[in-house]
């Protein structure tokens, strides 16, 4: 604590003020580089400047492409590289303007402005706290690009011991991924892609599998066709199949069946699967899938619905299957006439 009258010492804290000085002085960098990517549209709309990292916001119209955001990291990085000193002077407003020095739209100034200079890259009106030269930035890297506004951009980066912080990031996320692949970071990618090759045949040989099961049920599935009111119907319990793998058996059913509803239903991960279909001629007897699944989705604590002559609907509780198969008969004598 100290009081009126007490004599105290005032320090800066050095190196919060130096990085935030880094990342101030690329903000500066980084709207020139913009102007000479995007074009003399853009102008300042926002920034925040803290010790880690530094966000620019910019008028702009559209999403900038990764090659245009290349091309500004690369034009703000080639500054920095070439150590262009940074000059602060105070002058008369009128003659700050003539110097071709840009201020902020909408701002008020006094009659005396500081422009910063960087070399011939740069020359702005700011009181902000900068570095003495580009090279003390070391490096600059953009984060992310992203719109927040109708007309206006954000740019995310960061500078100094934060690229190089990144990229250790990078580095030991790259050194992971090749351990959990059991690979050399530089073999990870052909690594990946044999692993990715080496999926794609799993995959192509368990629906070769999951189709050879299907229509080794076909035979004893259709065992269970009934007529109900002069219309043949098919309600059965198939084996662990998914969505996709029911409604394709369900394809082929519908072809043996020929005129008439089929409801299959199947247990998969817990779950259930139920699939209703309808022909032509069904349906001009009354039938309607989405209907008929609506009603039997229930006994799986399940719901769905659908078109009159395809539905689909899922479920919680297998043990209804039965209930569900069922049911499915008792549905379509109330609409089959």
């Amino acid at each position: 604590m100290f009081a009126v009258g007490d004599t105290v010492t005032l320090t800066i804290d050095t190196v919060r003020r130096g990085a935030i000085g880094k990342n101030h002085s690329a903000t500066h960098l980084l709207q020139e580089a913009l102007r000479q990517v995007l074009g003399s549209h853009v102008e300042q709309a926002g920034s925040l400047v803290t010790p880690d990292r530094l966000r620019f916001d910019f008028t702009h119209f559209s999403a900038m492409t990764k090659e245009e955001l290349a091309k500004v990291e690369a034009i703000v990085n080639e500054q920095i590289k070439s150590n262009l000193p940074i000059e602060m002077k105070e002058m008369n407003i009128e003659d700050a303007k003539k110097t071709g020095a840009k201020a902020l739209f909408g701002e008020k100034y006094g009659d005396v402005v500081r422009v910063v200079s960087m070399g011939d890259f740069s020359k702005e009106f700011c009181g902000g706290t900068h570095v003495g030269n580009t090279g003390v930035i070391s490096a600059f890297k953009i984060l992310s690009e992203s719109g927040i506004a109708a007309g206006v951009r954000r740019i995310e980066a960061i500078t100094a011991d934060g690229v190089f912080a990144y990229y250790k990031n990078v580095e030991d996320e790259l050194f992971a991924a090749a351990k959990a692949a059991k690979a050399e970071p530089a073999n990870l990618l052909k690594k990946i892609e044999s692993m990715q090759e080496e999926l794609k045949a799993a995959h192509s040989e368990n629906e070769k599998l999951k189709a050879k099961l299907a229509n080794a049920s076909l035979g004893d599935v259709m065992n269970n066709v009934q007529e109900i009111n002069g219309v043949k119907v098919l309600a059965a319990k198939v084996p662990e199949m998914d969505m996709n793998g029911i409604r394709n058996l369900g394809d082929s059913l519908k072809e043996k069946l020929g005129e008439g509803v089929l409801l299959l239903a199947s247990a998969f991960d817990g779950k259930v699967n139920l699939i209703a279909m309808a022909t032509d001629g069904a349906m001009a007897k009354g039938a309607h899938a989405g209907n008929l699944i609506k009603e039997v989705a229930a006994c799986v604590g399940g719901g769905g619905g659908g078109r009159p002559n395809m539905a689909q609907a899922g479920g919680k509780n297998p043990a209804g299957i039965d209930d569900a198969i069922a049911k499915a008969a008792e549905v379509l004598k109330g609409q089959i006439k």
